[in-house]
């Protein structure tokens, strides 16, 4: 071949290959969770596992937190660019850090309804939120229904009591050798945290505050500012195969713990399956979640919410609803339909 036919080849070549369509880029996305990697991950860890947020266009890492708070500061600093975190503890940051650059914004309402419950043994004689007047109770101090105790006292009329402050690790604990006499902490957590130090379910009473006058909202998914300018696309993929990816969680927990069991061995996933079902009932099949459409948050709840955290977190400025709000990336009401999914 003479050097003018193979260069005349080697432009056909070229020019085929760039007629070629291009290939679409992943878009790469750090996840951090509110917690370790027990049964409400699998809400996130089953989408990932089964190739949905690949199928978005996404490669998404899913890795496990240490509290709201931390995930809500390590995106809002750039470190994950998505996470799962309570929506009064984003409040609290940003009613505390109005100046501050890429603030997260939540973009969709997971758990419509705090896990947040007080929990005491029958034998201390609690058995409605009126018998905890002038009790001694006990928390973390960053525990959200501790932090939002104010709100529980003031709906039910409670006062005079003192609160001392422990690790995470020995609340139960503490609760079972008498040393305080009710707890707060999510329902899902601190139940089976009790029945592992041998307290019987028939012997613990729980308070959830949805049930007694609160409706504050729990968890939701989170975005940093600057990624969701920048990639408003990836935010609403990634909102559309987890919703799938809830769909099917709610359908087998069974297996979404399976799931769960790949990323950590070491979890006892009878246990794990329980605590994923109790979150379920208590935060995401809820009625107020039925009513309002799952994913979503109302204008005027939030607005109370709003409120309601402002006054017991003792914020430096009011939280702005509309400013921790971004519905707008929300997959349609029919694909957010999760409860045709639960088993009857």
């Amino acid at each position: 071949m003479s050097l003018k036919a193979a260069a005349g080849a080697i432009l056909t070549t070229v020019g085929m290959l760039g007629a070629l369509p291009a290939v679409a880029q992943e878009t790469p996305i750090k996840f951090q969770l509110d917690w370790r990697f027990e049964g409400p991950a699998a809400l996130f860890l089953v989408p990932e596992a089964k190739g949905y947020f690949k199928a978005e266009k996404l490669a998404v890492t899913v890795d496990a937190g240490n509290g709201s708070g931390g995930t809500v500061t390590r995106v809002a600093s750039g470190a994950y660019d998505m996470g799962f975190a309570d929506l009064a503890a984003l409040m609290e940051f940003q009613a505390n850090n109005p100046t501050v650059p890429n603030k997260p914004v939540a973009v969709m309402m997971v758990y419509n309804n705090t896990p947040a419950a007080v929990l005491a043994l029958k034998k201390s004689g609690i058995r409605t939120p009126a018998d905890l007047n002038g009790k001694k109770l006990g928390a973390p101090v960053f525990d959200a229904g501790r932090k939002a105790w104010p709100i529980f006292a003031k709906a039910n009329n409670i006062g005079n009591v003192s609160w001392t402050a422990m690790d995470p690790t020995l609340r139960e604990t503490m609760l079972v050798r008498g040393d305080i006499d009710a707890i707060t902490g999510f329902s899902f957590t601190s139940l089976l945290n009790l029945e592992a130090r041998g307290v019987k379910a028939d012997d613990i009473v729980v308070l959830p505050y949805p049930n007694y006058g609160v409706k504050l909202y729990g968890n939701a998914i989170i975005v940093s500012e600057n990624f969701l300018k920048k990639n408003p696309e990836a935010v609403k993929a990634f909102l559309r195969a987890f919703t799938k990816g809830v769909k099917d969680v709610i359908a087998d927990p069974k297996a979404a713990i399976a799931t769960l069991k790949t990323k950590d061995g070491l979890v006892d996933a009878a246990l794990e399956e329980r605590r994923l079902k109790l979150a379920l009932d208590a935060t995401v099949l809820t009625p107020d979640a039925r009513a309002e459409g799952f994913g979503e948050a109302t204008g005027p709840r939030l607005s109370l919410m709003a409120s309601q955290v402002s006054d017991a977190f003792g914020t430096k400025e009011r939280v702005k609803a509309d400013a921790v709000w971004n519905g707008n990336s929300l997959p349609s009401a029919a694909e957010r339909n999760i409860f045709v999914a639960a088993k009857k």
